[in-house]
């Protein structure tokens, strides 16, 4: 072997988490970290043909043997996705053994299972890896996780399996309002008003039937009040919150509370449940997938 070669970081196994928009990976030697690498080419912009090229793209710098094991997750998984991970129905764990092998590849590749609700209709893909993840790391906890996000997920667990689960497309909903809506005129910008924000919060726990008529009056208040757009955004994100938190209140009344999401998000969600008295533990999202991923791939050794 060369000392180019050599100086090449070698890792035992690969994890995955691949998205709609991005590719994560990170080279592995047991529950170590050798290195990272990302990608824009996420399932969103890739046919099935083109995983393989993409994989082999995001490793290059990295000195991968053949039949090395990668354990991915998300959308990945998906119906459009490199192979398709057969939902698991709830109430189960998080995580399963049973993965997804996929063949055209010189690897070792296996994707993780989403999970499916029948009543009311929901599907989790990617979540599950979070939520497992965070049980790993916090043995025997039972509670409620919230994973705030474009699709946002209030999910119910209970030794050690979830329950039931509600997705809310609040993330999604800010982001159209915000850039195709009438909206985007008053809410440019990153700035942000803390207490706009936990009033509009208020308003929207106690009045949600009047979301339609709130939303609209944040590009009334700019026009005849000249509001600041970082007054404006932030009562943007808070009336859309509240109302989700209104609609998802048996979820969170009265028990533990968690939150894994990234930083900002989290730190919004936690901050409108502390106006309602309830305290949350809040955990970074990439943490949790990548113990979630570790914990597949130690499932995964234990049945080879």
């Amino acid at each position: 072997m060369n000392a180019a070669l050599s100086d090449r970081v070698a890792p035992d196994w690969i994890a995955l988490d691949w998205g709609t928009s991005n590719l994560r990976g990170w080279a592995m030697r047991g529950g170590e970290v050798l290195a990272t690498a990302n990608s824009t080419a996420g399932m969103g912009t890739l046919t099935r043909a083109g995983y393989a090229d993409a994989l082999a793209t995001l490793i290059d710098g990295w000195h991968v043997a053949p039949g090395t094991p990668v354990v991915a997750c998300g959308m990945v998984g998906s119906r459009q996705g490199w192979c398709e991970a057969p939902y698991r129905a709830v109430p189960c764990t998080p995580m399963s053994s049973q993965m997804t092998p996929v063949n055209d590849t010189a690897l070792n590749v296996h994707i993780i299972p989403g999970l499916r609700q029948v009543t009311p209709a929901d599907v989790m893909r990617g979540e599950e890896t979070q939520i497992a993840g965070f049980l790993a790391l916090n043995d025997g906890w039972d509670g409620v996780i919230c994973l705030p996000g474009t699709h946002t997920k209030w999910v119910q667990v209970s030794a050690g399996e979830v329950i039931s689960f509600q997705t809310y497309m609040t993330g999604e909903m800010f982001a159209l309002l915000s850039q195709a809506s009438v909206l985007r005129h008053s809410v440019q910008g990153d700035g942000w008003d803390s207490q706009a924000f936990d009033n509009a919060v208020e308003e929207a726990l106690t009045k949600p039937e009047k979301l339609a008529a709130r939303l609209f009056s944040i590009r009334a208040s700019d026009l005849l009040e000249n509001t600041p757009p970082d007054t404006s955004r932030a009562r943007l994100s808070g009336l859309l919150i509240g109302a989700e938190l209104a609609a998802s209140k048996p979820y969170w009344l009265g028990t533990n509370i968690a939150i894994l999401g990234a930083a900002e998000t989290a730190r919004h969600y936690g901050r409108a449940l502390q106006t309602q008295g309830a305290a949350a533990t809040i955990a970074d999202a990439a943490r949790m997938t990548l113990a979630g991923l570790t914990a597949a791939y130690r499932q995964m050794k234990d049945t080879i």
